[in-house]
């Protein structure tokens, strides 16, 4: 039987101590709560994040170990250096918020996906709505062909989801992303739960303690609110990377 502490309904702020999650299921911390703004961003800055099923209560997660990607170590492989030079695409930042979080909730091939329940993308809209949760948008000729999106806190920013309509559209998005936050001297871009697919695009694994200690620093930075649709990324320029 696993035996969860339940957060307090009326305290947005209140969590355990995210050492103290189970390592069966990996990273399990809490249940309950509600997805508030407040409350969201007081998990992201604990390093802990929501995760949970339509039919499941709110659940809460720290796994150890955590998957991050450096965004001074992410650069383009040469695959994608010749999909950037051959692909007239463009890319935005909070252009399309709700369509990207409804593409990466989106059943898929994989199974992946569906976690993202109705109640998730109500909470993240709202976030966005604050200028603290952030899309990336991939566009081929006004069609949306790739995306993530997450939220920023501090000098951290924590990825939720990404999702490709045409080959290389999550990819091209993540590594404009990395561009962006390697100019606003953000180095590291939470993961998660590591997976095959995001280690082959050079995520590493972090022991838990390590990623704490070091996104404890990050969030003490003053954020950086508002929407960031006035930014730009040069494709040629991350093709030349």
């Amino acid at each position: 039987m696993i035996r969860l502490p339940l957060l307090d309904a009326d305290d947005a702020e209140s969590f355990p101590d995210p050492r103290r999650a189970l390592s069966e299921p990996n990273g399990l911390l809490a249940f309950g709560g509600d997805l508030s703004p407040q409350r969201l961003l007081a998990a992201y800055r604990r390093g802990i994040f929501p995760w949970f099923g339509e039919d499941d209560p709110i659940l809460w997660w720290s796994p150890d170990p955590r998957c991050v990607f450096r965004s001074e170590e992410l650069r383009p492989n040469r695959s994608l250096r010749r999909l950037l030079t051959r692909q007239a695409w463009r890319v935005s930042f909070d252009q399309a918020f709700s369509e990207v979080i409804r593409a990466c909730a989106a059943p898929r091939g994989d199974g992946h996906g569906t976690w993202i329940v109705p109640a998730m993308i109500e909470a993240y809209e709202a976030l966005h709505a604050r200028g603290q949760a952030h899309s990336v948008e991939v566009w081929e000729d006004g069609r949306l062909v790739g995306g993530l999106y997450g939220v920023a806190v501090g000098r951290l920013f924590c990825g939720e989801s990404m999702f490709s309509r045409a080959s290389g559209g999550s990819k091209v998005a993540l590594h404009a992303l990395a561009q962006l936050l390697r100019s606003w001297e953000f180095p590291l871009l939470d993961a998660q739960v590591s997976n095959p697919h995001l280690l082959s695009l050079g995520a590493h694994e972090l022991p838990r303690e390590s990623f704490l200690r070091e996104a404890a620093e990050l969030v003490r930075h003053p954020d950086r609110p508002g929407h960031w649709a006035e930014q730009q990324v040069d494709l040629q320029a991350l093709g030349d990377d």
